[in-house]
């Protein structure tokens, strides 16, 4: 016999013959009464997909829930922030509060915001 003339009757398949087991044991655990294991694994496995999935779905739901894009309101610079926070404009420096889908300065109560305007005299 040649050993390098091809086997015609092996067929390699290791994905197909695990699976063929685990559903050969299922089978077998269900016919002995035991369907319940099978059953509770499945739902074990189900909750372990499903569980990160809907993780993920949720807090992209979130994020797009909250977060804002707006101007700042003293240089016009526009901005990102996460309703509730506080940020900081890149342009000028203000602290800005992202409020109600909005940014508002951060100042004091009873702050008054003056704006200065040049008069040209002849």
């Amino acid at each position: 016999m040649n050993n390098n003339s091809p086997n015609l009757f092996q067929v390699n398949l290791p994905p197909a013959q695990s699976w063929l087991t685990i559903v050969a044991i299922c089978l077998l655990l269900g016919s002995l009464g035991l369907g319940w294991i099978v059953k509770s694994a499945l739902i074990v496995v189900g909750l372990l997909i499903v569980t990160p999935i809907v993780g993920f779905l949720g807090f992209f739901w979130w994020l797009r829930r909250s977060i804002v894009q707006a101007q700042c309101p003293v240089c016009t610079e526009p901005l990102q922030g996460i309703n509730g926070s506080e940020i900081q404009c890149t342009n000028c420096g203000e602290v800005l509060k992202v409020d109600r889908g909005q940014l508002v300065r951060d100042t004091p109560p009873d702050t008054i915001d003056v704006v200065a305007v040049e008069v040209m005299q002849d």
